[in-house]
């Protein structure tokens, strides 16, 4: 794998607007929850652990793990104050303490804890080899460590390659934006590839699909109105008249003039390893 040049990055990171979770919520987080019952099913950790969860974003997997892994203790963090105030709201549970924190410096005491996992974070992190080493540090011996990121190269999200499919027709320098571009490495033989030089053991990788269904068109289009998120936050940094056309140019792709529910599908690749 090769690094990102910093001015690449910066550039399309300019769009990856995170500080509104409700907004999150709208736009990914409802099909994050989708995956997370089916990812912790796989994952199949023991009842009683201490967990840790590397970006929580709004809850969506904190809330599975509470609800079907029997944890003894979950701590969550995440960067953005904005998604924790919402995870915490919308996961009350003793058992569950949310915080500010750094995936790259996890405020977390070395091998205290069982289990450490995260969903469609890693991908953001700049970066994912330090991430590793941290879970790997604060990971008991034998603990698990899991994760899963969507199939952005395969264009797994058919939802984000039909918004980019139509931007790049009317603006062909958004490709640059577009996460199969930005994220190459989120395919079975990178991750694995990543984890094993993270010195992990027993690596793992599996696909996990879920479907996407829309109520109509407003339902699909309006999460990509809100700003949170590469396709929303590029969506959002149009001229109104830009963005119209965009908007009649999915509308077309998507309905073929009749206005019912759109039936799509997202895949993301989910792995689990032990910590050495």
């Amino acid at each position: 794998m090769t690094l990102e040049e910093p001015q690449a990055v910066a550039s399309a990171a300019r769009h990856d607007a995170w500080q509104g979770g409700d907004n999150y919520e709208n736009y990914m987080g409802r099909w994050s929850r989708k995956v997370a019952p089916r990812f912790l099913d796989w994952l199949g950790a023991p009842s009683g652990c201490d967990w840790l969860e590397v970006g929580c974003g709004t809850g969506a997997l904190s809330g599975a793990v509470l609800a079907q892994c029997e944890p003894r203790s979950l701590l969550s963090i995440d960067s953005s104050e904005a998604f924790v105030a919402v995870a915490r709201a919308r996961v009350p549970d003793a058992r569950a303490a949310f915080q500010v924190g750094d995936a790259l410096a996890l405020s977390v005491d070395d091998g205290s804890r069982d289990v450490i996992v995260s969903a469609l974070v890693l991908n953001f992190v700049p970066d994912r080899a330090k991430a590793l080493a941290e879970a790997r540090r604060v990971a008991r011996r034998g603990g698990v460590i899991g994760f899963y990121v969507w199939d952005y190269p395969g264009g797994g999200v058919e939802f984000m390659r039909a918004f980019w499919t139509a931007a790049v027709a009317l603006d062909p320098a958004a490709s640059d934006l577009s996460e199969d571009r930005r994220f190459p490495f989120c395919t079975q033989d990178n991750l694995a590839c990543l984890a094993s030089a993270a010195g992990l053991r027993g690596v793992d990788v599996i696909s996990i699909e879920v479907p996407t269904i829309f109520q109509d068109f407003d339902d699909f289009w309006r999460p990509f109105t809100l700003g949170t998120g590469p396709a929303p936050g590029y969506c959002l940094a149009l001229a109104p008249e830009a963005r119209q056309r965009l908007k009649e140019t999915l509308r077309k792709n998507l309905t073929a003039n009749a206005d019912g529910p759109i039936t799509l599908s997202a895949r993301a690749w989910a792995l689990k390893a032990a910590a050495p």
